[in-house]
C-alpha cells in the first residue's frame, strides 16, 4: 500500500512537470524550400517563392504602377529571400556583395533526421581589421502576428480563408497543429524557459544570438554560445531567472478578455566577431530553433463567446495587421522600384562587326609574329 501511494505521487509529480512547460518549434528552415515561381504575363523572370509563406505588397504600391508589375511585387519567407544587415564597421561595398543567405541541400548520406532536405546556409564576409563586427540574419520582412490563416494559389494570390480556417483560431505564421512546426510565430506564450538552435559549426570563434520579439514590440537578444566546433550540435540557453517552484513565484493574474494571446515571433539571428578573432568569410548552417515555455492562459471553452458579441480583439487585431502589412509594403515596393533601375547588361555591344573584330585579331598575330 505504502509502495502505491509513492508511486502514484511521483506520478502526479511528473505529469504536474511536464505540464507546467510546453515545447514548440518556433521556425524550421527546412519548411521554407521554393515550392512555386511567380512570373508576371509579360516577363519570361520567375521568381521562386515559399507557398505557404508569401505575401502580396502589390497592395501597397500606387497607381503608376501596371497589374504585371504589381503581381511581381510578392515576397515570402523563402531562404533565398533573407537578408543579411551588417552592422556600421562591417559594411563595405565587398560584404554587403558577397554576404548573403542561400537554401542549403543537406547531403542524402548524412546522419541526421533532416538528411536529403534543405537548411539555411549563412555567408558573412566580416573585415580583417581589429575591430568589433557583427551581422543580423533577418527575414525579408518582419513576420506577421495577425495575418489571418489562407492558402495562396500557385501564382502567390492568397485565398479568402474559409470557414474552417477562420473556426481554427490560428494565423497564417502559427503552426497548423499542436505537434507540427510553426512559421516564426508562436502564441500563448508566457515565461520562456528555454532557447534551442540546431546548427552546423565550421570551427568559427563567433558568438550566436537568437532574437526573439514580443506582443509589445519589444525585441530581446538570447546569447546561445560559440560556434567554434564542427559538425551539427543543439546550442541551448536556459533562462536564469527561471523559476520552477510555484509556491516562490509571483502571481500575477491577468484579464481574460478582451487582453489579447501574448506571442514571440522569430527576428532572426546575430553573430558577433571578436575583434580578436580571425576576420574574413563566416559559414554557418541552420536547421530549426525551439522554444519551452509557460502557457500565458489557458486554453479552455467558455459559456459566453465574448469575441463574437463584442468585437474589441478583432478590431485591435485588424490595426495592427493593417500597420505591419504597411510598414512591410512600403519597404517592398521601393526595393521593387530600385530593383527596376539597375543595370541588366553583363557587357558592352561592339560598335564593330564581326569581321572588324577578325581582322584585329589576325592582325594583332601577325604583329606578334
Amino acid at each position: 500500500m505504502k509502495k502505491t501511494l509513492i508511486l502514484s505521487a511521483a506520478a502526479l509529480m511528473l505529469v504536474g512537470a511536464s505540464a507546467f512547460a510546453k515545447e514548440s518549434t518556433l521556425i524550421d528552415f527546412s519548411l521554407l524550400d521554393t515550392d512555386i515561381s511567380i512570373k508576371a504575363q509579360d516577363s519570361d523572370v520567375e521568381i521562386p517563392q515559399n507557398k505557404r509563406t508569401i505575401m502580396d505588397y502589390g497592395v501597397a504600391a500606387g497607381a503608376s504602377f501596371s497589374q504585371d508589375q504589381k503581381s511581381l511585387m510578392k515576397s515570402s519567407l523563402y531562404l533565398g529571400e533573407w537578408e543579411v544587415v551588417l552592422n556600421s564597421s562591417a559594411r563595405t561595398v565587398s560584404s554587403l556583395a558577397q554576404s548573403q543567405v542561400v537554401p542549403a541541400p543537406v547531403k542524402d548520406s548524412a546522419k541526421v533526421p533532416f538528411a536529403g532536405q534543405k537548411v539555411m546556409g549563412v555567408r558573412v564576409l566580416f573585415p580583417t581589421g581589429a575591430y568589433n563586427a557583427n551581422a543580423k540574419i533577418v527575414p525579408p520582412f518582419s513576420i506577421p502576428a495577425y495575418e489571418p490563416l489562407s492558402t495562396a494559389d500557385d501564382n502567390g494570390d492568397r485565398q479568402e480563408p474559409t470557414d474552417e480556417e477562420k473556426a481554427s483560431g490560428r494565423t497564417l505564421f502559427e503552426a497548423d497543429s499542436e505537434d507540427t512546426p510553426a512559421y516564426g510565430l508562436v502564441k500563448n506564450v508566457g515565461t520562456l524557459k528555454s532557447i534551442a538552435v540546431t546548427t552546423m559549426g565550421m570551427n568559427f570563434p563567433h558568438g550566436l544570438y537568437v532574437l526573439l520579439t514580443d506582443n509589445d514590440n519589444i525585441t530581446r537578444r538570447y546569447f546561445m554560445g560559440y560556434l567554434g566546433f564542427d559538425g551539427w550540435k543543439t546550442l541551448i540557453w536556459n533562462n536564469p531567472e527561471y523559476i520552477s517552484e510555484v509556491r516562490t513565484r509571483e502571481i500575477r493574474v491577468y484579464p481574460i478578455y478582451p487582453r489579447g494571446l501574448p506571442f514571440v515571433k522569430f527576428e532572426g539571428f546575430q553573430i558577433t566577431r571578436d575583434a580578436a578573432h580571425i576576420g574574413d568569410d563566416f559559414i554557418g548552417y541552420f536547421k530549426d530553433v525551439k522554444i519551452i515555455y509557460d502557457k500565458a492562459e489557458l486554453t479552455s471553452e467558455r459559456d459566453i463567446a465574448d469575441e463574437d458579441l463584442w468585437g474589441i480583439v478583432t478590431r485591435k487585431e485588424k490595426a495592427r495587421q493593417t500597420l505591419e502589412m504597411s510598414r512591410f509594403g512600403n519597404k517592398q515596393v521601393n526595393r521593387y522600384i530600385e530593383k527596376s533601375k539597375m543595370a541588366t547588361e553583363e557587357s558592352f555591344s561592339s560598335s564593330l562587326d564581326a569581321n572588324s573584330d577578325s581582322n584585329a585579331q589576325q592582325n594583332g598575330g601577325q604583329a606578334a609574329n
